[in-house]
């Protein structure tokens, strides 16, 4: 007990089905299967914990990641995926505990984090690509596990008299069911909140028969028929999925150095310049230039190494406390690969669309990443079009009243809604939550705008002039590097999300603010608490005091 919590090492978030290791990925016609078959020596940390019983780490979850991308970009003919096991009589018990139990805080949040983002995903695929979702349970599926399952569109249990789903955190750990566990039962599949506390609580869960009647499930078959029940389920899901016609794209690895975006640390570690870097060439205007493109194309390259950026940052560079977000380039390049990509996705081309849902994903992890972010308007930069989403999503944004008006910003419609925010609305929006004139205003300023007309629209925080500016800077950068990161990112993931709450709002914003606090709590991480003691015989001592 007591040991120094360990640190995960994160070599790469891009991987390939060639080199996938717990998952196997295979196709027949619309019908995709993704079976989980973990190999328990093989976890990010394999000296510290063994995946036993089918359970994940960071590792598992970026392959899914990788496969669910896969599937929307390189495979069009597939209308469903069959999320289930390779391994006999257990689905999956969930994240690791081991690795939980012997992990830095950080890790374990952003583990969490990113382990939503993934899930999130999986029904934004639904939701908006019509690419179906079906949990065949061919064992328990506990925890995580259960989790996993309720991102699909349908859930189907082995009725074989001891498989079941169990959602068993709070009774067995002292923590939350930490991927949205808590919020899908209600919201998603609206079960009775009484029914919800009890099944939050039964450590064993429930079995096929009663999982049915309680609504945890939507259909059962015994081992017997659970082969030809799984294929007639699919079948039926894929008859509702849609039709994307054309070739699909190869998704090419993201690797550092970038080409658009770069990363620069300062020396005390705990301030990072990300600037994102305008196209230089002309965009691809019609579906199959696209396609000849591929994942090359500005508007999809600079935004997967964003993302790429934005993870590294988060599990990599904890100590990373502020990010100063800039652009530079030509503006109209930024401006026409935006039109051209809209106008295809506009015109019916699903490749564009994807490429579209995509972006506005990224700017979703964007705005779920715990880091102060300022947003820099500078002469050179370009936040335009979709790169003005960086100046909505930021916690400040500082723009220069430079002398000849030539530091400018230019809203477009793609602030109208096009990349929405995980409670659903646009950033603009969220930004005049109260005032929806003063967002329309906003947007019929469609020319460039300068420090002063920007300021006046309430599009930026502040805009010195070149006398302030450099003291501005520093003193708001010093200011904000000594100030508590704990409050910080308490009171950043506040005041980011305004507005009614969505199921995926709640997930990031009221369940992992309340999960982060847990994972502190000694009843859960504690010498003698639940989640350091797991597996073994001594039982947990809780303070019962509650607060």
């Amino acid at each position: 007990m007591g040991s120094e919590p360990k640190i995960t090492r994160v070599e790469s978030f891009s991987t390939h089905p060639d080199r996938y290791r717990h998952w196997k990925l295979s196709f027949d016609g619309p019908v995709a299967t993704l079976a989980l078959d973990i190999q328990e020596g093989n976890g990010l940390r394999p000296d510290d914990y063994e995946l036993k019983q089918n359970s994940y780490d960071l590792g598992v979850d970026i392959e899914l990641a990788d496969a669910v991308e896969r599937i929307r970009f390189e495979h069009p003919e597939v209308k469903a995926v069959v999320l289930t096991s390779a391994q006999d009589r257990i689905f999956c018990a969930g994240a690791n505990i081991k690795m939980l139990a012997t992990s830095t805080h950080g890790f374990k949040v952003n583990f969490c984090r990113y382990t939503n983002e993934t899930r999130c995903g999986i029904e934004d695929a639904s939701t908006q690509s019509g690419i179906r979702f079906l949990a065949a349970l061919n064992g328990t599926a506990a925890g995580g596990g259960y989790e996993l399952a309720l991102t699909a569109d349908r859930i189907v249990l082995v009725d074989d008299g001891s498989s079941a789903v169990s959602l068993p955190e709070v009774p067995l750990l002292g923590v939350l069911p930490g991927t949205g566990g808590l919020t899908r039962l209600v919201d998603k599949r609206a079960i009775r909140r009484d029914v919800a506390d009890l099944f939050c609580t039964k450590a064993e869960g429930f079995r096929a028969r009663d999982a049915r009647k309680l609504n945890l499930i939507d259909g059962s078959f015994p081992r017997s028929r659970w082969e030809d029940g799984v294929k007639q389920e699919a079948a039926q899901l894929a008859a509702t999925g849609s039709d994307r016609t054309g070739p699909g794209i190869e998704l090419t690895p993201v690797v550092a150095p970038y080409t658009w975006v770069s990363v620069e640390h300062a020396e005390d570690g705990r301030l990072v310049t990300l600037t994102v870097r305008a196209p230089d060439d002309d965009p691809p205007t019609t579906a199959d230039a696209l396609r000849a493109a591929g994942a090359s194309t500005w508007a999809m390259a600079a935004f997967r190494e964003l993302d790429d950026a934005l993870l590294h940052l988060r599990f990599t560079f904890d100590r990373v406390g502020l990010v100063l977000l800039k652009t530079s380039g030509d503006a109209e390049r930024v401006l026409a690969h935006d039109r051209a990509l809209a106008k295809l996705a506009a015109d019916g081309d699903w490749l564009a669309r994807e490429m579209e849902l995509l972006r506005a994903r990224i700017l979703r992890r964007l705005d779920n990443t715990a880091k102060s972010l300022f947003a820099i308007v500078e002469p050179g930069s370009c936040f335009v079009g979709s790169l003005f989403e960086m100046t909505l999503a930021a916690d400040r944004t500082y723009m220069l009243e430079d002398e000849d008006g030539e530091v400018t910003v230019q809203l477009t419609e793609a602030s109208d809604g096009r990349f929405p925010m995980s409670t659903g609305i646009s950033r603009l929006k969220a930004r005049f939550l109260n005032d929806p004139e003063g967002a329309a205003k906003a947007l019929e300023a469609t020319e460039p705008l300068d420090a002063p007309s920007a300021f006046d629209l309430g599009l930026v925080t502040l805009a010195p002039d070149d006398i302030d500016w450099e003291d501005e800077l520093r003193i708001a950068i010093e200011e904000r590097l000594s100030l508590s990161p704990d409050a910080l990112t308490g009171m950043e993931q506040n005041l980011r999300f305004a507005g009614a709450e969505t199921c995926d709002s709640k997930i990031f914003g009221r369940l992992s603010a309340w999960q982060n606090w847990i994972f502190q709590r000694p009843n859960a991480v504690g010498d003698e608490g639940a989640l350091t003691l797991y597996g073994h015989p001594t039982r947990p001592k809780f303070d019962f005091r509650r607060t």
